[in-house]
């Protein structure tokens, strides 16, 4: 059992407010039609100090790649600009692919953001490659993108390893340090987080006594068995004590029902034309609205938007409470999709004033 480096209160949350749950912030770095990668960025700033103002809990960054529409293909970086410009939000990757980077880089660089902002760096790991096949591959140097995911155990001990300093004498990485890390002297280290849409890192992470992330916004026919296969495979570890499950859900609020779905479409097109091999920018809210929906896109349009809580500020507040009594998530992580950064931050104030979160001074 890996020892506690950090303790239970950076991973377990303090709601504010009148929310159930603490409130976080899942940050995809979206780009508009119009708009540039570094306007997107400087969104992310402005997302992450409204954040710490009002009182969110965390702000991830996830990690995707070969995506027009998605500037968060370098997660540590994102991160050490956050950190740069924050001083109290917890922040962290909601997540770094593991099978596509080598545990020591990702134990270097995540001991960089620990030195650089500590205690407030949250290390989330997925398996998936955060991409297609042919860029995993061109990511992996391999022959086959899925390579690397049936090792993610492996994989996370050895990171875990490399984190903590500990391998065994005898061990081919017995004097490799991982820097800035425990050879220097450091009590702490980000914690570990397993994020998933599917079963196998719920068991995993329940097994290993780690906290879980599930993405409730892209796969919610999944969200309760996983939850469910966590909580009956959790043993206490020297990390929890009982199970921690946060869900990342896809919330919009604008000060009116129509505003909101006009919002909500820029990203329902959008993944339209992912899930159909024609990846690009976010589109307009007048493109979305002009697009000649066929009918099987429509039907598919229709099924995405009905998994995502758009409306009025009390309406979402309304979803997002029915969500957490359905599914007894510990903490809700919220993603914004939108062409424009302006409507994203307009939500996330929207939410914060619909569960009374407190205004204070960004640091």
């Amino acid at each position: 059992m890996p020892r506690r480096t950090e303790p239970v209160e950076t991973i377990r949350g303090t709601a504010h407010g009148s929310a159930p749950v603490p409130l976080s912030v899942l940050d995809l770095v979206t780009v508009g039609e119009g708009a540039t990668a570094a306007e997107a960025l400087r969104t992310s700033v402005g997302i992450a100090q409204l954040a710490e103002a009002r009182g969110y809990h965390r702000h991830w960054v996830a990690e995707h790649h070969s995506m027009p529409g998605v500037a968060s293909s370098s997660p540590a970086v994102i991160l050490a600009h956050l950190a740069a410009r924050t001083g109290r939000i917890r922040l962290g990757s909601g997540g770094v692919m593991l099978p596509n980077h080598a545990p020591l880089v990702i134990a270097e660089q995540f001991g960089t953001l620990e030195a650089l902002a500590p205690g407030r760096i949250d290390l989330g790991l997925g398996r998936a490659p955060g991409t297609d096949g042919a860029t995993a591959a061109a990511l992996r140097r391999t022959d086959g993108g899925a390579e690397g995911a049936e090792d993610f155990p492996q994989q996370l001990a050895e990171l875990t390893r490399f984190l903590d300093g500990d391998f065994p004498d005898g061990h081919p990485y017995a004097r490799i340090h991982a820097v800035p890390g425990p050879v220097q002297g450091s009590r702490s280290r980000p914690p570990i987080w397993l994020l998933g849409s599917s079963g196998f890192s719920a068991r995993l992470a329940g097994v290993l006594g780690l906290p879980f992330a599930f993405a409730h916004h892209f796969s919610a026919h999944n969200t309760l068995p996983a939850l469910g296969l966590y909580r009956e495979s959790f043993r206490p570890s020297a990390v929890l004590d009982a199970p921690y499950a946060v869900i990342g859900v896809a919330a919009l609020a604008a000060d009116d029902e129509r505003e909101a779905r006009r919002q909500v479409l820029t990203g329902a097109l959008s993944m339209l034309r992912l899930r159909t091999g024609r990846p690009g920018l976010i589109p307009t809210p007048e493109a979305a609205e002009a697009y000649p929906f066929s009918a099987p896109e429509r039907e598919f349009v229709e099924s995405w938007l009905a998994n995502i809580f758009h409306g009025t500020p009390d309406a979402v507040r309304e979803g997002l409470d029915a969500l957490q009594r359905r599914t007894g998530a510990d903490e809700l992580m919220i993603t914004a999709n939108a062409h424009s950064g302006e409507a994203r931050l307009r939500s996330y104030e929207l939410i914060a004033d619909a569960y009374d979160l407190p205004r204070e001074e960004a640091c």
